[in-house]
């Protein structure tokens, strides 16, 4: 887990949630702030698996990321969230 960790902090990892809330958490601390950002990471990535494995969900790496959609046949956009959507 630490070694994924170490890989979703670092500069190869693809962008998603939980990269950059371990990298708003490595920013915030001071001297050892990157190893206990690597741990939490860890932690929340096995909490994240063993619920996706559990319940049977696809992983969403931007989840919480609110993503514009073009309707182009329809011609508006739409913001979706992962609870609602609002026409703009």
């Amino acid at each position: 887990m630490v070694q994924g960790a170490h890989y979703i902090l670092g500069p190869f990892g693809q962008d998603s949630d939980l990269r950059r809330w371990g990298l708003k958490l490595a920013e915030r601390g001071g001297k050892n702030a990157k190893k206990r950002a690597v741990v939490a990471v860890a932690r929340k990535l096995a909490v994240l698996l063993h619920k996706l494995w559990v319940s049977g969900e696809v992983y969403e790496p931007l989840r919480n990321n609110h993503q514009v959609v073009r309707h182009s046949s329809i011609g508006f956009a739409c913001e979706e969230s992962s609870s609602t959507a609002e026409i703009r």
